[in-house]
């Protein structure tokens, strides 16, 4: 009898145990008050005196009732609050979780809209954004929903292209990549899918000079081909793998699992911060992977 009465007791307790996890993964930590960030570093190919700070947001993903437009729009003022001397937003605005309510881009879009830094906002587009809009995703190409949304608030989009920006004189380029896995869609010469929009040969041979490169990247995974003068590359889209256990992550949305999931990466002398969102992605859970707001000392 006693025996059987532990066994009650501690099955009971694993059971409490499990559901107060659930509730605090779904209720509480995507919930919460993004948390700032802060990184600082000099990449080898850095100018003196060439200080910038550098604000990044990446999947917010809007929906009800985890990223309404309130939410955002707190986010935005907490992010505006920091000082950044640019803002740069890292895709993936929409999302395919809708439990009470889709939040139309418009209205998101405009909660961005309050967000404000001296060299101003700058965005890419994600896969979800793809995802969601049917009608780009089948034709192959944008404008997106997402893509329409930003331009209707000023909010310019980085797809395989730069702009060459200045800060105390000193100038560098701003680059972003369109999107590395959507939409696919059939080759013309029946040769296979095509597996994504992005160009980056094309992007770097617009970029004179030997003025330092930011990249906007909304997968990690092309690091791996990022080339050396690129002196920091910006993703998103893991989330940090949204349940962390001590560092590491146990399912991560890239090929190269936790190599590439979160934080700062440093690979042959090349610098990549990943960050681990805002946002929800397919489960509507986080465990040990907080929402989060970027800050980025440069130099």
């Amino acid at each position: 009898m006693l025996a059987r009465r532990g066994f009650l007791k501690l099955l009971g307790g694993l059971v409490m145990a499990g559901f107060g996890t659930s509730a605090y993964a779904v209720g509480v930590e995507p919930l919460q008050r993004p948390l700032v960030t802060s990184y600082a570093l000099r990449p080898a190919n850095w100018p003196p005196g060439l200080k910038l700070r550098v604000v990044v947001l990446a999947d917010i993903h809007a929906c009800e009732p985890w990223m309404p437009v309130h939410r955002i729009a707190g986010i935005c003022d907490q992010a505006s609050a920091l000082g950044g001397d640019i803002i740069l937003l890292l895709g993936d605005y929409m999302s395919s979780l809708r439990l009470t309510g889709f939040v139309e881009p418009a209205r998101w879009a405009e909660a961005l809209a309050r967000l404000k830094a001296p060299l101003g906002v700058h965005a890419i587009i994600g896969n979800h954004d793809w995802l969601n809009d049917p009608v780009a995703r089948l034709a192959g190409h944008g404008p997106t929903l997402a893509h329409r949304a930003l331009a209707g608030v000023g909010i310019p989009v980085y797809d395989n292209r730069a702009l060459r920006l200045e800060k105390d004189g000193r100038s560098f380029w701003l680059a972003g990549l369109a999107d590395q896995l959507e939409p696919t869609y059939l080759a013309p010469d029946g040769s296979g899918m095509i597996p994504g929009l992005d160009d980056l040969p094309g992007t770097m041979a617009g970029m004179d000079g030997d003025d330092p490169i930011i990249l906007m990247a909304h997968e990690p995974d092309i690091f791996v081909d990022v080339p050396r003068r690129v002196s920091l590359t910006l993703a998103g889209h893991t989330h940090g793998g949204q349940v962390r256990i001590l560092g590491y992550a146990p399912l991560v949305p890239s090929r190269y699992g936790n190599r590439y999931a979160y934080g700062h990466v440093v690979e042959d002398g090349r610098h990549m911060i990943v960050s681990g969102g805002l946002g929800l992605s397919n489960l509507p859970i986080r465990i040990g992977s907080p929402p989060e707001i970027v800050a980025i000392d440069i130099g």
